[in-house]
């Protein structure tokens, strides 16, 4: 059953939230964490992409940039920035964005759980990333940044966090520059902390929503650390990383679409003649087509959107993955027509979130910086749990989730 921990918290000061918290990591480069951070010395990118302190040559991955990642997060301790709470406690953040708002509970996940699979996942991690966030947290030994699990929902849970964020006032709310709303609340009564703790001992699994490689190197660290030591007793803290646990009810996966740099030497009309053979193709003209049905995708090619529909026999809905649409647009258009073997290698291919929306697609095709654009269908929740129940792994850049969490709000120290 799933582990809940309550931690000491590393929080802000109420007066430098907003500034302190930061997007994640890996939603932007280097260029745009200078660019975010420029005349904020808050700001949570100076430890979590400390590259923007250095000069522009070094090498993201050298050590010197961990090293500075180590200097800038004892500064921001030394300045009191970053503050310990007195005791072990738990936490409630919710976000809100287009008059939704999903509340989550923040507390440590189990590295246990991880190794022995009750933290379940539905992608594939990349050696070179997890070896980069693994590095991060050796020399900082904290988690900064939270993972985003979820799980299934749990109506006594649920109630527990109405009534309390009913008869609380947070102690951070604020609207980023996005628009998005975050909400905070610290849970100080021992009862409480103890009632959800037992509750989660109910949960069969979690599941890894977003931070793959956060969860990866976490909990590999932890379980180094584990390793290392000959005294272990099972309660030091780096047997422990942060997450923020969603129910599932409570969340919704967007849209996560392709665009290809070239048709494999085709023209427009071999390829359109291609797709007819599996597709049936619906020509749409210059507005912009949404698909809004399982097996149904958007093609834009220059000028022209076309709708994709998959011919029956050419999917398996009783298979977890094959019954996905980007499973179906994988297989029979980019790896059997355009000769797109491996996505997460092939520079011929590049993911946009569905946040951007499809004019971004429009967008990037129009610029002649590519050549096709594929809009999909969203993946479902409880598509993403059952596969991960089955032991599957999607394809790469299949699930994508907003709004994502800010980090900053609380941190993970392992000491």
């Amino acid at each position: 059953m799933a582990i809940l921990k309550p931690f000491k918290g590393l929080r802000p000061p109420g007066k430098i939230v907003k500034e302190l918290a930061s997007r994640p990591y890996d939603v932007l480069n280097s260029d745009e964490a200078r660019i975010e951070a420029a005349g904020n010395p808050y700001s949570l990118l100076h430890i979590i992409k400390p590259e923007i302190d250095l000069p522009a040559s070094v090498d993201i991955h050298s050590q010197v940039v961990y090293d500075k990642a180590k200097e800038n997060f004892d500064l921001f301790r030394k300045q009191g920035w970053l503050v310990a709470d007195d005791h072990d406690l738990l936490y409630i953040y919710a976000q809100t964005m287009n008059g939704k708002t999903q509340y989550g509970i923040v507390g440590c996940a189990g590295v246990e759980d991880y190794m022995n699979g009750i933290i379940k996942k539905h992608e594939l991690t990349r050696k070179d990333k997890e070896e980069d966030r693994m590095k991060h947290v050796r020399v900082t030994n904290a988690n900064m940044e939270p993972v985003f699990f979820t799980y299934p929902a749990v109506t006594a849970i649920d109630n527990i966090v109405a009534r309390f964020v009913k008869e609380h006032t947070t102690e951070y709310d604020f609207v980023a520059d996005d628009g998005v709303g975050h909400h905070f609340w610290v849970i100080r009564d021992q009862a409480i902390i103890n009632e959800i703790v037992d509750l989660f001992k109910k949960v069969p699994f979690t599941y890894v929503a977003d931070g793959h490689h956060r969860t990866a190197a976490a909990a590999l660290v932890g379980n180094e650390k584990k390793l290392q030591n000959p005294g272990f007793t099972g309660l030091e803290e780096y047997n422990y990383f942060l997450a923020v646990h969603f129910p599932d009810n409570q969340l919704t996966i967007i849209d996560y679409n392709r665009v290809v740099k070239d048709l494999n030497g085709m023209t427009e009309e071999e390829f359109l003649k291609k797709l007819e053979v599996v597709f049936t193709i619906e020509k749409k003209g210059a507005d912009i087509f949404k698909p809004e049905t399982l097996h149904t995708c958007g093609l834009y090619l220059p000028g022209c959107w076309y709708s994709m529909t998959a011919k029956p026999g050419t999917f398996n809905d009783l298979d977890p993955i094959g019954v996905l649409d980007v499973t179906i647009l994988s297989r029979l258009v980019l790896d059997e027509i355009l000769d797109i073997k491996d996505l997460r290698t092939s520079t011929r291919i590049d993911f946009v979130g569905g946040i951007r929306g499809l004019g971004e697609l429009q967008k990037r095709v129009d610029s002649k910086e590519m050549t096709a654009a594929f809009a999909l269908y969203p993946v479902s929740m409880k598509q993403l749990i059952d596969i991960a129940d089955s032991g599957n792994i999607m394809p790469p850049k299949t699930t994508w989730f907003e709004p994502k969490l800010r980090s900053g709000l609380v941190v993970h120290s392992l000491e």
